[in-house]
Formats: C-alpha cells, sequence, structure tokens
C-alpha cells in the first residue's frame, strides 16, 4: 500500500469534501454518512476521514457563518451532523487496544466548541489509547475529581476561545498540582502555541495528528507540579488591571452602550434586537481587553477587533462603528496604563482597516 503524505491525503478527499458539503447544506445526515462509509470501503482510513474529510469541513462551516454565506441555524445543524458523523465513524472502528495508556481529553471551563477535542478523542482511541471524552465546559473541580479517580498519563485540554485562557490557566494549574502533564490544544493558545507556553503547560499540538505524535512520546513529569498562583507565572498581573476591567465588565459594557448613542448617531435608529447585539458586541471586545490584559499581548486583542470588523461588513455593518465604543471604553480606563495601550493599538488596527 502507498503511503501518502497529509498533504497528499488531502488532497485526494477534495472530491468527497465537496460531496458532503453538499449533503450537509441540504440536511441530509443518511447522504452524508452513505458517502463516508462507501469512501472507508474504497480504502479511504478512519483517521484520514475525520482529519482530512469532517475536520476541514467544519472550518469551512465556520467560514461560511463569518462570512455571512450561511446563518446560525445552518451552522448549528452543519456542526451537529459532523459531530454525529463523528460518532458513527468511531462506533464503525475496531476497538481501541488497551497497551498505550489513558488520557482525558477535555475542553476547558465555558468553552462549548467541543468537536476539535471529539476529533482528537477519537483519533486517539484509533491510536490505542484508552480514552476519556469528558465533552465541552468540564468545570474545574469535576475534571481534578476525575483526574484523581483514573490517574490518566495526560490530560488533552481544548479551547477554540482565547477568552478563556485565564479559566485555562487555573486549569493547567489545577491539572500539574494533581500530577498529570497537561497537553493544550486549539485555536485560543495560538497558531503558534505562545499562550499555552505562556500558561505553563506541558505541551502543545496545532491539530489532532501532532497531539497523537506528542502523547505517544510522553510529556513526563509535569512542570508545574508545585502549587502556585497565576502571578507567579505572569507577574504583569500585580497591577491588578486584568482583575479590574474583568470584575467591572457589566458596567463598562452599560456605560459604552449608553454612551454610543451620541458618538455614533446612526444607533439612534437601531431596533431593540440589533441594540442587544451590540450590547453584545461591546461585551465580547470588554472580554478580549480583559483577556489580552491577562496575557498582556496586543496582538490578542488587535487581531479580535480586527476579525469583528469582518464579521460586521460581511452583515452590512460599517467597521468605524467600533471606534467610538472603544473610545468610550478609554473614558473609565483612562489611568489603566495597558488598558489604554491596548485599546490605542485596537483604534489604528481599526483606521489601517477603514482608511479613517
Amino acid at each position: 500500500m502507498t503511503t501518502r503524505t497529509p498533504e497528499e491525503t488531502a488532497t485526494a478527499a477534495e472530491p468527497l469534501r465537496a460531496l458532503l458539503w453538499d449533503a450537509l447544506l441540504a440536511g441530509d445526515e443518511y447522504a452524508a454518512a452513505d458517502l463516508l462509509f462507501a469512501a472507508l470501503d474504497d480504502g479511504l482510513s478512519a483517521e484520514e476521514a475525520l482529519l482530512d474529510v469532517i475536520g476541514p469541513l467544519q472550518a469551512e462551516v465556520g467560514l461560511g457563518w463569518a462570512a455571512n454565506r450561511l446563518t446560525v441555524v445552518q451552522e448549528h445543524a452543519a456542526t451537529a451532523m459532523n459531530d454525529r458523523l463523528i460518532a458513527a465513524l468511531a462506533h464503525r472502528s475496531p476497538p481501541p487496544g488497551e497497551g498505550r495508556g489513558r488520557i482525558a481529553v477535555a475542553c476547558v471551563e465555558g468553552e462549548w466548541h467541543a468537536l476539535p477535542a471529539r476529533l482528537l478523542a477519537v483519533t486517539l482511541r484509533l491510536r490505542g489509547w484508552r480514552v476519556d471524552f469528558l465533552g465541552a465546559q468540564a468545570p474545574t473541580p469535576h475534571l481534578i475529581a476525575h483526574l484523581h479517580q483514573t490517574g490518566p498519563d495526560l490530560v488533552a485540554l481544548s479551547s477554540s476561545i482565547p477568552t478563556r485562557l485565564p479559566t485555562a490557566h487555573a486549569a493547567i494549574t489545577a491539572c500539574q498540582a494533581a500530577g498529570v502533564p497537561v497537553l493544550a490544544g486549539g485555536a485560543a493558545f495560538g497558531a503558534d502555541g505562545r499562550y499555552a507556553r505562556l500558561l505553563g503547560a506541558d505541551g502543545w499540538a496545532p491539530d489532532a495528528r501532532a497531539a497523537a505524535e506528542v502523547a505517544a512520546g510522553g510529556l513526563g513529569v509535569p512542570s508545574g507540579a508545585v502549587p502556585h498562583e497565576p502571578v507567579d507565572d505572569l507577574p504583569h498581573l500585580a497591577d491588578q488591571e486584568y482583575t479590574l476591567v474583568s470584575r467591572g465588565r457589566t458596567r463598562l459594557v452599560r456605560e459604552t452602550v449608553e454612551g454610543l448613542a451620541d458618538r455614533f448617531p446612526a444607533m439612534r435608529g437601531y431596533t431593540e434586537r440589533q441594540r442587544e447585539r451590540t450590547a453584545e458586541d461591546i461585551a465580547h471586545i470588554v472580554d478580549f481587553l480583559a483577556t489580552a490584559l491577562y496575557v498582556d499581548d496586543d496582538a490578542l486583542f488587535t487581531a479580535f477587533l480586527t476579525w469583528t470588523a469582518g464579521i460586521l461588513d460581511a452583515r452590512g455593518v460599517p467597521a468605524r462603528s467600533l471606534t467610538p465604543a472603544l473610545e468610550l471604553l478609554g473614558d473609565p480606563l483612562r489611568d489603566f496604563p495597558r488598558a489604554t495601550r491596548l485599546l490605542g493599538r485596537g483604534r489604528a488596527a481599526l483606521a489601517t482597516l477603514t482608511g479613517g
């Protein structure tokens, strides 16, 4: 049998992905399953089906929503179908062996995007691991209780949304204190794993294949086994800016929404639903501001703002509407040097996009 590289496999899988995409959009789960199982019968491996077909399909679903080509309902329906395809694929595959060890796979508390973690869990099972898949939004105390009860060789923590990084930090520290090394993965930790390293994870992987390879090599004794506080890893937290911004979130959002109508007159004609969406957008801005303060990284905040500008533009909302919101947020935070710097960098990034 000829061994193909992952790139060659991904290219070969393109026709199947196109057919599955049509089935997903049509909501035809049975047709999708038939296509997938026929490909398996023709020689596609279960791991290739997971990582070269379903994984890229799910990424395309996310891009379709961001570009306003798919509604939220369509995105949710397609994601649910992909999740069921993964389950069907897992049950069709041979049972895992018992010789490689045990791994707990979980999403950090507050993280509801479970499909990447599910892809990893099934991949690890296919490679012979005993896997405890703990699903989305695993509360840290319950995760630690599970580790004490089962004694896995490592825990794989997944997070897609950067605003979960403070919670991920607490989970990493708690797992290590329980004597279990942590492998971090997911978009929240950065494309290069910078936040996984910053928060003290014992390992990081950009995708499920790489994670399985890291697991096979072992992570050894957890690096953070001695109990410690977040400020021990992140000395900049001593200035309390993160704590004060995160605790003042509700007030910051309310005051910004109240002042926005004067700074952005078009908002006066908004419907109640549009006002609610505006408040949600400002809440996300505050959350990302707080997270950028936590990790002390300007790029995290500016990347979120430019991404949000693209989302708004795809929905016919001018990106320049974000600038007055940043200005209003700056007023109560004028005595916070790092927050002021972040807001200034955010305004500059938006000015580059909008030409203003």
